[in-house]
């Protein structure tokens, strides 16, 4: 895995297993103190579909990766009325791109068509690049934990209100029953 910006667009696609030793690797560069163990992204996609039906799996994940570059990840869970970032992580080289917006747009879209009401998250109250990201895109601080991380680290934890998705059409009087 190199370490050159990226040249084109990341493909964003869904995590698989064979993802995790790349994705694992970029969380112990980014996350030295508190990385997940490797076990964890496994344990993860065992949640998500294809693994689970879709309408059984509470977890999903993805991954923007440039050609064979695995440029960051992220994932969330989804237990109504609730949905939780569980992860999102941006290559430094690819940092300051966009692409943690575009990561945590899909979360969003996601938990409004799963019917989630919040979307909760939680972030290193010493990480203020992330935070602003989160308070750009419309989250808000609703708590601090403190010594959350196992450094001793506290988080913030944030929420942002997801509106209902717009309801699905169908043909005409399917959605009120009555027959033409």
């Amino acid at each position: 895995m190199g370490t050159e910006p990226p040249t084109a667009e990341p493909v964003i696609r869904p995590m698989t297993a064979q993802d995790v030793p790349a994705a694992f690797q970029l969380e112990r560069r980014l996350f030295p103190h508190d990385a997940w163990p490797e076990r964890f992204f496994y344990d993860e996609l065992a949640q998500a579909e294809p693994t689970v039906a879709a309408h059984r799996a509470t977890r999903a994940y993805w991954v923007a990766e440039d050609g064979d570059q695995l440029l960051g990840y992220a994932g969330m869970m989804c237990v109504l009325p609730l949905a939780d970032v569980q992860t999102l992580a941006v290559a430094p080289e690819a940092q300051g791109r966009g692409l943690g917006s575009r990561l945590l747009k899909l979360i969003e879209h996601q938990s409004q068509l799963k019917g989630a009401q919040d979307l909760l998250l939680e972030v290193r109250a010493d990480n203020p690049r992330a935070q602003q990201l989160y308070l750009r895109t419309g989250f808000e601080q609703i708590h601090l934990r403190r010594a959350y991380y196992p450094d001793g680290g506290d988080a913030l934890i944030m929420r942002k209100r997801l509106s209902a998705p717009p309801p699905r059409v169908g043909p005409i009087g399917s959605d009120r029953g009555d027959t033409p």
